[in-house]
């Protein structure tokens, strides 16, 4: 028998130093030549890199290829509370035992606070077995992630760049004033003669230059001159080259006059003083833009409160909520955040879960009803029993969802990544090709004229812009999605989300309520009304459908008492059976009597009657005899028609496929206005109609939430799944709705097609800036118009492209609704008004 095959294992890698999409595909390139790496895949906007491998690789293999490639991996930071330390031995023994685990670069323990902090991509689990390797017991007091707020880290970058700029510019000015001023105003130029005179002022200019490149330029050639004698050149390398250039040609000018031909003896201090100047302003914009681009995963993060009152020992205490246990008692006060997912188990309250479903209206809980941690308790006090804590709370999954969607790429992005990959080369030869050609062919001074063209070229292009017009849309998009209660599962859902032509709903759940009542038992001769319902409540006891519920809600109300029942069965699509004493019930739909035997014709007429109203038959039989005809009334949900209507101005069209029977689901399907309507289908048979879907429209959306609809959401080209259903359906599923009313399916069919518009935006903007710009900056304007394009000006249009992306993307973060009811929610999940945009 073959050997099973180990199970590919997945790393999320922090990298520090790409510049643009050809640094993203150098790191990609790497990783993927590690022997055993299966996938590979670097984010720009992110600033991570993820990694499939398989067992063998070690994780510090990885870290090196990311090195050995030019970046640098802040590695993430775990914290450990540990129990048992009694000496400095111990914390000896634990510190060597941290350190040989793989992946563990450093490991700090502190005997005072009993608290160790590991840096290194060893998982949770491998660094707690170690400390309890050694006697003692260990318990993660955070998730996983940096050491630093990816938030904070971008606020110091950007406060660290900024300081940069301020010191160019100090440094930059006088030389723009001694040089530029020299020109352009004629009593400079004398008064500066006069006093200095021009090798005065050309030394003033060189040591100022000198500081600028050597000081806040640094950056540039430490990283830029390795990438070159790499062979991977990057965005550094043309600022160091062009930079370089005119400050090596202003040298000779300066020191060595003689080597120049006549008429070419000038200087370029300047340029490559604002050169560097402006780009680093662009760089100091570009990292406060990149700090918004994730505030949506900052605001979910701190919804999460930072301590809980808990029960313990009769003793009510405040703890941190990374103590909370499993099955603890916690009591929650009006006004503070549900700390973990849980139960009701006292108190009645009203709690605000907007911050997670997009919805505005408080929901009413009581004893038995579930909370979800991070939102907030409105009017009563709440004791709750916590069912998950931690990485297992809906709040942290959602979080989850959302960086794995920003994490993702888009179909577009692999041709974004093939030509940035050979841009910054092309460039550097564009460059040269410039310079041979006004040096040869070009008007005197030639060498003047080819080495400044030969600068703007280098200095003008900008790859930065081609590798952030996706990555960052995606960020603001997704992460606009979540504070409105839509999550999408995947980046790349964006894309197929918004190329959907129908959207085909499930019914029950879906655009009713999923709460249906029992409205109508007619039994069958020889039967009696209350050994009915007994029976059959008593089976469907077992079973967690709408319609099961509803069917013992009402023998509860009509106080029948419920008998165990046995050999239970389910049978997807079609009902259920077991036995309730020496009684063999089975209960389902119409072909479920049919495939057992019995004629429904003897309650043909009810069943039309009950049909016609919108209700669903059912049927039960007991021991071999049919024995009565259920009927239940599963009410639409308020918003559907609206949520509806809104799809169908945005040019879908809508479709029902549901295993109701015919004239139910038609009568539905004509309350809401749907023509196209698919019933009486079990599972399976739903997968085979979002084909048929695709067949005569193209591409379709799913929208459900039981487990039967689990194989035509994914074999839809997009699912959308009601977060109120099964985990099935969400698996299945490409986008989690969290909130129960239809509004969010046309948020997030808008939403996508914003996001998308965003992105072509961005890319239009980046290949259309490139290529116009630096034909220009070579000079084919000069021969017609006599216009050339000063370095300086380059600088500042390279500055300000990235500027430009990321500043497009963020418009997102103020995206709203068509003016439709769909977007009539009142605030979101940070307390943004949600208003329809005129």
């Amino acid at each position: 028998m073959p050997a099973t095959p180990a199970p590919s294992l997945a790393l999320s890698l922090p990298v520090a130093g790409m510049n643009c999409a050809s640094c993203a595909g150098r790191i990609e390139r790497s990783l993927r030549a590690i022997p055993g790496v299966t996938e590979a895949s670097v984010n720009l906007a992110t600033e991570r890199a993820g990694i499939e491998f398989d067992q063998g690789v070690a994780p510090s293999a990885l870290v090196a290829a990311i090195e050995s490639a030019g970046y640098s991996v802040p590695l993430p930071s775990t914290r450990l509370a540990i129990d048992g330390m009694k000496c400095a031995g111990c914390v000896s023994g634990v510190e060597r035992a941290l350190l040989a685990v793989p992946g563990v670069t450093a490991a700090d323990v502190n005997l005072a606070t009993e608290r160790a902090t590991i840096i290194g991509v060893a998982p949770t689990e491998a660094l707690i077995a170690a400390v309890e390797s050694k006697g003692k017991t260990a318990r993660a007091l955070s998730a996983d992630g940096p050491a630093i707020d990816p938030s904070s880290r971008k606020a110091a970058e950007a406060q660290a760049l900024r300081q940069r700029v301020i010191f160019a510019a100090l440094l930059t000015l006088p030389v723009v004033i001694l040089e530029m001023g020299s020109h352009m105003v004629p009593g400079i130029h004398h008064l500066i003669l006069q006093t200095l005179g021009l090798q005065g002022s050309w030394l003033i200019q060189c040591a100022l230059t000198t500081a600028v490149l050597l000081g806040p330029g640094r950056a540039f050639y430490a990283e830029g001159v390795p990438a070159l004698v790499r062979g991977a050149p990057d965005m550094n390398s043309l600022v160091a080259v062009g930079t370089a250039a005119a400050f090596g040609f202003s040298l000779v000018a300066t020191f060595a006059p003689g080597l120049l031909p006549d008429g070419t003896v000038n200087v370029y201090y300047e340029a490559a003083a604002v050169i560097v100047t402006l780009i680093l302003v662009g760089r100091w914009m570009e990292a406060r833009a990149k700090g918004r681009t994730s505030q949506a995963i900052q605001r979910l993060l701190r919804l999460a409160p930072k301590t809980a009152h808990v029960w313990r020992s009769g003793v009510l205490v405040e703890v941190d909520v990374d103590s909370i246990r499993v099955d603890e008692r916690v009591e929650v006060r009006p006004g503070e955040r549900i700390p973990m997912d849980g139960v009701v188990q006292g108190g009645s309250s009203y709690i605000d879960e907007s911050m997670i479903t997009g919805e505005p209206m408080p929901v009413p809980k009581t004893s038995g009803t579930t909370v979800i941690g991070g939102t907030v308790n409105q009017t009563g006090t709440l004791t709750l029993q916590a069912t998950a804590i931690g990485q297992d709370t809906m709040l942290a999954q959602i979080i989850r969802m959302v960086e794995d969607a920003q994490a993702g790429k888009l179909p577009i992005q692999a041709m974004v990544d093939r030509i940035t990959h050979y841009f910054v080369p092309a460039v550097i030869g564009l460059a040269v090709l410039t310079f041979c050609a006004w040096f040869f062919f070009g008007p005197e001074p030639a060498l003047s004229f080819g080495l400044v063209n030969m600068v703007a070229v280098l200095i003008i292009a900008c790859p930065c812009a081609m590798g952030l017009a996706t990555p960052t849309s995606i960020m603001v998009g997704t992460g606009r999605g979540a504070e409105m209660g839509v999550l999408f599962r995947k980046g790349d859902a964006l894309q197929r989300l918004q190329e959907a032509q129908v959207i085909a709903f499930d019914k029950t759940g879906t655009l009713t309520e999923g709460a249906p009542r029992l409205t109508n038992l007619q039994v069958a001769a020889g039967f009696k009304h209350q050994q009915v319902l007994s029976l059959i409540a008593s089976v469907e006891e077992r079973s967690e459908h709408p319609i099961a519920r509803a069917i013992v809600k009402a023998a509860q109300a009509e106080g029948i008492d419920l008998a165990p029942a046995t050999e239970f069965q389910s049978l997807t699509g079609l009902g259920v059976q077991a036995h309730v004493g020496d009684k063999t019930v089975a209960i389902g739909a119409d072909r479920f009597m049919v495939q057992l035997g019995h004629n429904v014709e003897q309650f043909a007429a009810a069943s039309a009657k009950l049909s016609s109203e919108g209700k669903t038959p059912i049927y039960a039989a007991i021991d071999g005899s049919l024995a009565a005809i259920i009927a239940v009334s599963d009410p639409i949900k308020p918003t559907t028609p609206a949520a509806l209507a809104a799809l169908r101005k945005l040019g879908l069209e809508v479709a029902m496929i549901t295993g109701d029977n015919h004239r139910t689901a038609h009568v539905i399907a004509g309350q809401l206005g749907i023509e196209t309507v698919i019933s009486e289908v079990l599972p399976d048979g739903k997968l085979a109609a979002v084909k048929e879907l695709r067949a005569r429209h193209g591409p379709v959306a799913f929208v459900g939430d039981g487990i039967n609809d689990a194989p035509a959401l994914a074999e839809a080209d997009i699912g959308l799944a009601i977060g109120s259903g099964t985990d099935v359906a969400i698996e299945a599923a490409d986008v989690v709705l969290m909130s129960r009313s239809l509004t969010g399916v046309g948020n997030a069919v808008a939403l996508s097609r914003a996001t998308i518009r965003n992105i072509q935006q961005n890319l239009f903007w980046a290949f259309a800036y490139n290529t116009a710009l630096i034909p220009v900056a070579a000079g084919v304007l000069y021969p017609g118009f006599g216009i050339l394009m000063s370095p300086m000006v380059a600088a500042a249009a390279m500055a300000l492209s990235s500027v430009f992306v990321l500043a497009n993307a963020l418009r997102l973060r103020r995206w709203k609704p068509a003016d439709t009811d769909v977007g009539n929610h009142r605030t979101n999940s940070v307390g943004v008004t949600l208003s329809p945009a005129g």
